[in-house]
């Protein structure tokens, strides 16, 4: 009776294992494809920013899709939020810019270091932004919440920065601009788009141990093994 328990267990056990194999090699095919989509759309003419009528639908496919939205800089709203760049460390400088079509949208005009953290942005007037729509990231960063009270942000969570500037009618999203080389401005341009892909490895790993728990289970049944 013990052996035929055991005998269960390990069929179990080794099932579970080739399923997790099967998953990671599902999700590799996710991956490519998602992978294959981003650069489709880096590689297209920028479309119009979504308006309100598409805000709902707005997800983390619709991520970097180059876009474009003509309106005015608010600088005197605007927001830092602490980076690490290939630049080093820094902030991303968040700007609302009050669109032409009647809505905001929070513009990442790019990267400033430390000591450029207080002083002029340039870009005033009427300005035409092109970059990636990127999605919100709410709540803050690896173990640091942001703290809207504090002014200290880890995260551009779109939410929380338009409620604590008082913005209205702001779309669910923000734009990572493209690089800009007037002098003064945020650096732009500086989206790191990469995206893990580990899964053949993890499913390689899976399938190993699925098929050494099924040697050692067959030796212990019918080798020396055996009681």
């Amino acid at each position: 009776m013990r052996r035929w328990i055991v005998g269960a267990l390990a069929l179990l056990a080794i099932a579970g294992l080739i399923a997790l194999g099967v998953w990671q090699l599902e999700r590799r095919t996710w991956k490519l494809a998602l992978i294959a989509q981003v650069e489709r759309r880096l590689a297209t003419a920028p479309v119009p920013a979504p308006g309100p009528g598409d805000w709902r639908r707005i997800g983390r496919d619709d991520a970097y899709t180059r876009v474009t939205v003509h309106g005015v800089f608010a600088q005197d709203r605007e927001t830092l939020v602490q980076a690490a760049t290939a630049l080093g460390g820094g902030y991303w400088v968040l700007t609302p810019l009050m669109t032409d079509r009647g809505f905001t949208v929070l513009v990442n005009r790019g990267f400033v270091p430390p000591e450029r953290k207080i002083g002029p942005r340039r870009a005033t007037g009427e300005v035409t932004i092109t970059g990636l729509l990127r999605v919100s990231e709410p709540g803050g960063g690896f173990l640091r919440h942001n703290d809207p009270g504090g002014n200290r942000w880890y995260s551009r969570d779109v939410a929380a920065i338009a409620a604590t500037r008082g913005l209205t009618h702001v779309a669910p999203y923000f734009v990572d601009a493209d690089a800009v080389s007037e002098p003064g401005s945020p650096r732009g341009g500086l989206t790191v788009i990469a995206f893990a892909n580990n899964h053949l490895q993890y499913a390689l790993t899976w399938f190993a141990m699925a098929a050494m728990l099924a040697g050692a289970s067959l030796w212990m049944a019918f080798g020396r093994g055996r009681p």
